[in-house]
């Protein structure tokens, strides 16, 4: 059975730093996009960063320069290192594992979620 754990949030001043991490279970985790999204209070659901089996990265235009998503496979892991964090990025992360099986076919599992909180 997949699983995801998150840890890692918490609360942080204006300009601070946090990383986030999220363990893998019951997936064959080096053939998954591994992503974090985030939830506002009051706002949908939005991809912040994700990371391909083969280590392609993308980024949301608002976290690029300050946040850096990285897996290690042998540890079944991603994390996302946030950096120089806002008020405006707090919200409820989460760890997503995607895997297109076939056209028709994807594996999608979420995490419980961390909350990540920064004080102005």
């Amino acid at each position: 059975q997949a699983q995801l754990v998150e840890s890692g949030g918490g609360l942080v001043q204006s300009g601070g730093s946090l990383r986030l991490s999220c363990a893998a279970s019951g997936i064959s985790f080096r053939s998954y996009t591994m992503g974090w999204y985030r939830q506002a209070p009051g706002k949908q659901r939005e991809l912040v960063a994700r990371i391909t089996s083969g280590g392609s990265t993308d980024y949301a235009d608002s976290v690029k320069g300050r946040f850096t998503i990285s897996r290690d496979n042998a540890k079944n892991s991603v994390y996302l290192q946030m950096n120089s964090l806002k008020p405006e990025d707090t919200a409820v992360y989460y760890c997503n594992a995607n895997r297109v099986l076939t056209t028709q076919a994807v594996n999608d599992y979420w995490g419980q979620g961390t909350q990540v909180t920064v004080s102005s």
